[in-house]
């Protein structure tokens, strides 16, 4: 009796780490996401960073944003949302601009829907400047300020710096995600938008564990 009750204690203690090991194999390395060969710095050190590159331009982006957008809205307390726009040819850098500058003026979650439906829903030609000024004017930015921000120097530093993070992050085509400048996720990899979902989920709780072992070894 003895012996049956130190084996179902053993099995007790040993059952939580065998779950942990199951689901650090859920998704592995290699298969499901990359392992980035340099760890690419973050906006918040503080925080677990999750970073989508994305094009306005794209239809997939577009598509992803319905899942992607309540997604990023129940996030924890300690991470980090950003998104890094693609702009790898010439042609995109008018929608780097544009969202830089959305950013920039405090009016991202007034015009980056707008611009997203304009472009894949009423198919209207948004590719200028010029173009982008009634999104901007419709969240009441006056179009000088707009197309001072748009051509400023610092815009122009933002657009580079986000070319420097996409070639970092080994970035081979939109949407994908960066978790905290690690791991990074495609559709292809993880088998579709929701799999994106999933495994960033995954990598997120992996950085947590990861976070509470050093906090707790110190």
């Amino acid at each position: 009796m003895l012996r049956r009750f130190a084996s179902y204690m053993l099995l007790l203690v040993l059952l939580p780490v065998s779950l942990g090991c199951a689901a650090e194999e859920k998704y592995s390395a290699g298969v499901h996401y990359e392992v980035l060969p340099q760890v690419m710095r973050t906006a918040d050190p503080d925080k677990i960073e999750v970073n989508e590159m994305f094009s306005y331009h794209c239809g997939h982006c577009f598509n992803f944003e319905a899942a992607l957008h309540p997604w990023s809205q129940n996030l924890g307390s300690d991470v980090d949302f950003q998104r890094t726009p693609a702009a790898w040819q010439p042609s995109l850098e008018v929608y780097a601009r544009a969202y830089y500058t959305a950013v920039m003026l405090g009016v991202l979650d007034k015009v980056h829907e707008p611009i997203f439906e304009a472009i894949h829903v009423r198919r209207q030609p948004v590719q200028t400047e010029q173009a982008l000024v009634p999104f901007f004017s419709a969240a009441g930015v006056d179009p000088v300020k707009f197309s001072q921000t748009f051509n400023s120097f610092g815009m122009t530093s933002m657009v580079n710096q986000g070319k420097a993070k996409m070639r970092g992050y080994r970035t081979q085509g939109t949407p994908e995600m960066v978790v905290n400048g690690k791991y990074r996720i495609s559709a292809a990899m993880a088998g579709g938008f929701e799999g994106m979902l999933r495994v960033a989920d995954f990598l997120i709780e992996k950085e947590r564990a990861a976070r509470a072992s050093a906090a707790a070894g110190k």
